[in-house]
């Protein structure tokens, strides 16, 4: 052993028994007294008390230690998110194999974790690892995660495609939209005594039920035209542009639904909507020329956005959110008004989407997934008559959705194939819906057991996408290809 060694086992070991020793003096040393003097404190933040050491056996012990450890909050939401994070890459991976996109099953992945599985098969572990004391930072973390995805979908609006397929999008979108919206509220006639949530109004609840019948999922329609290698044909041109103005048209109507939810009155909901408006011109006639001119045009070229151009886009979207949170509709209206705004210049956009949509997707969505999956709870439909009222608000949503939408394609120009294509492409709710019912679901509106039908819902519609497309497809005529539009037979 070297000199080097020997005087480091030496320091050690003497510092190591005086701390020991110390302790063991210390602790037979008298309590404090309390204070008699007239002294100022400073308030102290509650901390938990260390535990009492007890006599017992040392593995006793350290297992007690270990398991108060594992309860505390930091600790317990470490936990939270690795098993959420895990399962939805499972469950996402299962589902990429039989041809679905990854989303649908990070949102099954959700339900599963949650009372309707989890929470049944084993409920001493979905007790502790869910405990309800411990699911704030798991809401906080969900929103947040919405707001950056639907930062994302708005950097995806493509204002020069709407352009060129101006005609044909808001035809489709439109009647995408009213068609199912009309049935939405005709259904909330007859499910409303039974389904709301006590309190609710019928105007807020029959409001909210067209908006779930009409909501499409642009990104994930996105992401399955480009599995499917149908992004860069004709229908996949005139589905992106129908989509695209759906979601725009069907945010902008959920918000006024929102403002009307959270206002005392119609004035003030009017009064809410009308600041909305004032917000949007400012952003688009203001912050969005003077966007790249704060930013720099050498700073938006680079490669990789350097931390002052950053700073400056997150700084644009949380102040957006805010503004939009503070006028009374919802925080996800202005973050996604902030990816509108953004330059498309040198690519700006996609350098941002990449690191955006990489953090969301693998974090923050999964933990809204699991959230919603939390606040659904399929037991409640434990009669006959609640699966028969939710397989009608299914064929519902779809007879409006794909029906609407086919119908109004067909009177464009389309052939009824194809028209028939484009349906089962605005049919698919995925995220959005879920984003939309939980806003439902905060504002007291709808209650659990229509929350569980209508997550339900969203997950069948956006399922049955795929196998829709493919069987329209195998039954059209066959079509001369050419390098604008393929064959699709």
């Amino acid at each position: 052993m070297t000199r080097t060694a020997k005087l480091y086992l030496l320091i050690t070991s003497i510092a190591v028994l005086g701390i020991f020793g110390l302790l063991h003096f210390g602790n037979q040393l008298p309590p404090p007294l309390a204070s008699t003097g007239h002294t100022t404190q400073l308030a102290q933040p509650a901390t938990a008390h260390a535990p009492t050491p007890t006599s017992g056996s040392f593995l006793a012990n350290a297992t007690s230690s270990l398991f108060q450890n594992s309860a505390s909050g930091l600790s317990r939401l470490f936990l939270q998110l690795f098993v959420i994070i895990l399962a939805s890459s499972i469950v996402g991976g299962l589902f990429t194999r039989f041809g679905q996109p990854a989303v649908v099953g990070e949102m099954m992945a959700g339900i599963l974790l949650g009372p309707s599985l989890f929470g049944w098969l084993a409920p001493q572990a979905f007790g502790f690892l869910f405990a309800p004391s411990t699911l704030e930072p798991l809401r906080l973390l969900s929103q947040i995660g919405v707001c950056l995805f639907m930062f994302a979908v708005g950097m995806e609006l493509d204002v020069a495609q709407l352009k060129r397929q101006v005609q044909t999008a808001i035809v489709v979108s439109h009647s995408s939209i009213v068609i199912p919206y009309l049935l939405g509220v005709a259904l909330a006639l007859f499910v409303y005594s039974s389904l709301a949530k006590v309190g609710a109004s019928f105007t807020a609840f029959a409001l909210f039920m067209g908006i779930s019948m009409s909501i499409t999922a642009f990104p994930v329609l996105v992401r399955i035209l480009k599995d499917r290698r149908l992004f860069q044909t004709s229908l996949g041109a005139t589905a992106t542009a129908c989509a695209a103005v759906d979601d725009v048209t069907a945010w902008t109507i959920l918000a006024f639904v929102v403002a009307i939810a959270r206002a005392a009155n119609l004035s003030a909901a009017v009064f809410s909507f009308a600041l909305v408006l004032v917000f949007v011109g400012l952003m688009l006639t203001v912050v969005r020329p003077a966007f790249p001119r704060l930013i720099g045009e050498p700073a938006m070229a680079q490669a990789d956005p350097d931390k002052k151009t950053l700073a400056i886009v997150i700084g644009a979207v949380l102040g957006s959110a805010f503004s939009t949170e503070v006028i009374g509709i919802h925080a996800l209206f202005g973050a996604f008004l902030a990816g509108v705004i953004m330059p498309r210049t040198s690519d700006f956009r996609e350098k941002l989407a990449v690191r955006v949509e990489n953090i969301s997707s693998v974090l923050f969505l999964p933990v809204f997934f699991a959230f919603t999956g939390l606040r659904t709870q399929i037991g409640l439909l434990n009669t006959g008559y609640d699966w028969a009222i939710c397989a009608i608000i299914i064929g519902v949503a779809t007879l409006g959705k794909l029906g609407g939408s086919a119908f109004a394609a067909r009177l464009t120009g389309l052939d009824g194939r194809r028209a028939l294509q484009l349906g089962a492409l605005m049919n698919t709710r995925g995220l959005m819906e879920l984003i939309a019912l939980n806003i439902g679901y905060d504002l007291g509106i709808l209650s659990q057991r229509i929350f569980a039908m209508l997550v339900i819902m969203a997950l069948v519609t956006t399922t049955l996408t795929g196998p829709l497309l493919t069987l329209f497809r195998a039954r059209a005529p066959a079509i001369t290809g050419t390098a604008e539009e393929p064959i699709y037979s």
